[in-house]
């Protein structure tokens, strides 16, 4: 199999490749642990959506760009694409339950945990269970399959000192945390 260059720009092979099973694609990537996130925003009428994350990059220094990746279909997708802004929060070793939550589709998540909306944020600041929250502005969305690759422009970068600074990773399918010295 060799790459070449289709006459669109894009990359192609010369032989023909299937994609694996979505269980064993969910399988292969298990492997790979990642740092967890809640990604938040609010809709046009201040209502928090957010969603927990583990598909979030840096992409560039200059300008400070990151990039999450989020499920097409999403109400904190929908929000976030309406507002053009959104939060990262990473979280700390401490946050498992918050994380959980988050990914569990509870109505009402934001009654159940401590938050601030200042002026000018992305989103909503999960205050007791992030140890930094990276504000974004939307710079551009891609397409990508069931998810939407969503790349922010870091306007803010806030460090809680209180917080535990260890953060919580995921992998394996079971969350553990990266002490630091």
């Amino acid at each position: 199999m060799t790459d070449s260059l289709a006459e669109d720009g894009t990359a192609g092979c010369s032989a023909t490749m299937t994609a694996v099973a979505p269980a064993e694609f969910r399988s292969l990537m298990s492997t790979f642990p990642s740092g967890v996130s809640i990604v938040t925003t609010t809709d046009l009428d201040g209502r928090p959506w957010g969603m927990t994350c583990s598909s979030v990059c840096s992409v560039a220094v200059e300008p400070p760009t990151l990039l999450v990746c989020l499920r097409e279909g999403s109400p904190t997708l929908a929000a976030i694409t309406r507002r053009s802004t959104f939060a990262v929060n990473l979280l700390h070793s401490r946050a498992q339950a918050t994380a959980d939550l988050f990914a569990s589709g509870t109505p009402h998540r934001f009654d159940l945990v401590r938050w601030s909306a200042e002026a000018g944020a992305g989103g909503p600041h999960l205050v007791d269970d992030a140890h930094a929250i990276a504000d974004c502005r939307i710079s551009r969305t891609v397409s990508a399959g069931d998810h939407t690759v969503v790349f922010g422009n870091v306007t803010r970068v806030e460090h809680l000192v209180a917080a535990d600074r260890s953060p919580l990773l995921y992998g394996l399918r079971k969350y553990a945390s990266w002490s630091l010295l």
